[in-house]
């Protein structure tokens, strides 16, 4: 049996982890966990034994405890395992772009009874519509960079994406009303919150990638004053590039073969180094989709506006209007149409971080 490995730890979830990762396949043994799972393992050794080789005990300990972006890289291509608990790095502050329902932008459900929940494919409140896609289920790991990286259990992390035909609730045309494919979970006490959910779309100008927000407590999720960190989440290109050759992606193919990492305006300034996920799974059963996610809450949060940069499908838009369009839509790209509380003249606010608080 799995859980009678003596070299696995079982956390208080449930969970089977090996050196600190937590096994893709729970059921199956330790040698059946997939190539990537190998990969990933025998890279952290090797690391770990050169580092003492050359007289650098610690830091070959630290290879051992931690994840280096290469490593992300590498274990998200394959499709392999999952990802280390620990960032090498303060995740990179990000705009909440034009759709965030926080109350910088018209809405704010966060405000709503009900957006405590984990699993978002579905509306909650006066609408139960579901959205349809590829599964993904999303874990998040919080680190306190404050507290040398422990796991930053309590704070609560907001996520919203688009739909598989790169649409928001709450501002796309006809989605005013929905709520879907937008939450808010607790960090447990290893500092982590799973969502589920689909692959979101990739629409023009944008590489495909998951917002979130973190806030110190559930309490305080109401107002963006709040805020220890606004990020996002980049889905890596094979794992793409598979679930948009599926139906219910139209589009996201074409859009996908007209921008890179290094060319989108979010992850471009360095590829998104610590935001690229790690990701398991296949279209059948559904992907694992994992980020380690280290926070310094001395670290001032940022708040956006300007430019957009990429725009969703037709159908989007703000719901009051806030801010201005900034700059010419990508070629393929439209503004979206469309205000969900009737507010102001439609139009496309930041995914550039003008200011602080």
């Amino acid at each position: 049996m799995t859980d009678q490995d003596p070299r696995l730890q079982r956390d208080t979830d449930g969970s089977l982890h090996y050196e600190g990762r937590r096994l893709a396949h729970q059921d199956e043994p330790l040698a059946d966990q997939g190539l990537g799972f190998d990969i990933a393992t025998m890279v952290t050794r090797r690391r770990a034994l050169g580092a003492l080789g050359a007289g650098a005990a610690v830091a070959g300990l630290a290879a051992c405890s931690t994840s280096s972006a290469s490593d992300s890289d590498s274990t998200a291509s394959d499709g392999g395992s999952d990802s280390s608990t620990t960032s090498d790095g303060e995740i990179p502050e990000e705009t909440n772009g034009p759709y965030p329902a926080d109350g910088t932008n018209g809405v704010n459900v966060l405000t709503e009874s009900g957006i405590v929940r984990s699993d978002i494919t579905a509306s909650f409140g006066d609408s139960t519509t579901a959205v349809s896609g590829v599964p993904m289920t999303l874990t998040l790991t919080i680190t306190n960079m404050e507290e040398d990286n422990a796991p930053y259990a309590g704070v609560a992390v907001y996520v919203w994406h688009c739909t598989a035909d790169g649409l928001y609730s709450l501002y796309s045309e006809g989605l005013e009303n929905e709520n879907f494919l937008r939450g808010v979970q607790v960090a447990d006490e290893n500092g982590q919150v799973t969502f589920t959910s689909i692959i979101p779309g990739c629409y023009a100008g944008r590489w495909p990638h998951i917002h979130f927000e973190v806030y110190p407590d559930e309490a305080s999720i109401t107002s963006t004053d709040n805020l220890l960190a606004t990020s996002q989440v980049a889905i890596p290109q094979d794992v793409a590039e598979t679930v948009y050759a599926e139906d219910g992606y139209d589009g996201s193919t074409e859009n996908l073969a007209n921008i890179t990492l290094d060319s989108d305006n979010v992850f471009g300034d360095d590829g998104g180094e610590l935001q690229l996920a790690t990701v398991d799974g296949d279209v059948a059963s559904g992907f694992t989709v994992t980020l380690p996610v280290a926070i310094d809450p001395s670290t001032e949060p940022g708040v956006s506006g300007g430019d957009m940069g990429g725009t969703p499908p037709s159908g989007g838009g703000p719901s009051d209007g806030g801010g201005g369009m900034g700059g010419t839509p990508p070629e393929g790209g439209t503004p979206p149409s469309g205000a969900s509380d009737g507010g102001g003249e439609s139009s496309l606010v930041g995914n550039n971080l003008v200011g602080s608080r």
